[in-house]
C-alpha cells in the first residue's frame, strides 16, 4: 500500500511527469525512424549536420567581427584626416575582418606605389572574405539533396507498399496500403524539414557576408581617395 502511495506521488511530480514526456517523445522519434527507413535515418544525420553547421558558422562569423565595424570606421577616418600613424594603432592587432583588411590596406598604402597597394588590398580582402565563406558549400549541398533524399524515401516506400498490395492479391487490405504510404511520405516531410532552416541560414550568411564585402569596398575606396591628394602635392613639390 505504501509503494503504491509512493510510486502515485512519484508519477504526479512535475520531474517524473516531464521524464514520461520526453521517453514517449523519443520512442516516438525511434519509430519514425525505423517506419521511414534508411533514407529516414540518412536525413536525421543531415538534421545533426546542419545544426552543427549553423551554430559553428554563427560563432565562427562572431569571432571574426563580422558585425563589429566601429575600429574600422575610426581608423579610416584618422586617415582622412591626415593621422596614418593613430590610424594603423587603432586596427593593428585586431581580429576582425574590417580592421584586418583596413590594416593590410594601410600598410599597402604606405610602402607600396597605388597600383601595387590596390592589388594587396583586394588579395587581402579577398583572403578574408574566402575564410567568411568557409562552410556556406556544405549548406547549400544539404538544402540541395535533403529534398531529393525525401521523395527518394518516399518512391522506395511506394514501391514497398505497392509491392505488398500485389503479394496479398485478392486478400488486399486497403489499410495496408495506407500505412505504407503515410510512412513513405514522412521522408518527404523530412527532407523539407531540414532543407528550410537550412536554406534560410544560407540566406542569411550570404546577406552577412554580402554586407562585409560592401564595408570593406567602401572602406578601401575611401581609403585609397584620401591618399591620391597626398601624393599630388608630394609630385608637385
Amino acid at each position: 500500500m505504501a509503494r503504491s502511495l509512493l510510486l502515485g506521488v512519484l508519477l504526479m511530480w512535475p520531474g517524473a511527469a516531464l521524464a514520461q514526456q520526453a521517453q514517449a517523445a523519443t520512442d516516438q522519434a525511434r519509430a519514425f525512424l525505423v517506419n521511414g527507413g534508411p533514407t529516414l535515418w540518412v536525413i536525421a544525420a543531415l538534421s545533426v549536420v546542419t545544426l552543427t553547421l549553423i551554430l559553428w558558422k554563427t560563432w565562427r562569423l562572431v569571432l571574426m567581427g563580422a558585425w563589429t565595424s566601429r575600429h574600422s570606421l575610426k581608423a579610416v577616418a584618422l586617415f582622412e584626416n591626415g593621422d596614418a600613424s593613430a590610424a594603423q594603432n587603432v586596427v593593428k592587432g585586431r581580429r576582425s575582418i574590417r580592421s584586418s583588411v583596413v590594416h593590410a590596406a594601410l600598410q599597402a598604402i604606405d610602402t607600396l606605389p597605388e597600383a601595387n597597394a590596390r592589388e594587396e588590398t583586394t588579395r587581402a580582402a579577398k583572403a578574408q572574405l574566402a575564410q567568411a565563406r568557409t562552410g556556406l558549400g556544405a549548406l547549400e549541398l544539404i538544402s540541395t539533396i535533403a529534398p531529393l533524399l525525401g521523395l527518394l524515401g518516399t518512391v522506395l516506400g511506394m514501391i514497398a507498399a505497392f509491392q505488398a498490395l500485389q503479394a496479398a492479391g485478392s486478400r488486399a487490405d486497403p489499410a495496408l496500403l495506407a500505412g505504407g504510404i503515410w510512412e513513405a511520405l514522412l521522408t518527404t516531410a523530412a527532407g523539407m524539414a531540414v532543407a528550410i532552416p537550412a536554406s534560410a541560414a544560407l540566406t542569411w550568411f550570404e546577406a552577412v557576408i554580402d554586407k562585409l564585402r560592401r564595408d570593406l569596398e567602401d572602406s578601401a575606396t575611401r581609403l585609397f581617395v584620401a591618399d591620391r591628394p597626398k601624393k599630388i602635392r608630394l609630385a608637385a613639390e
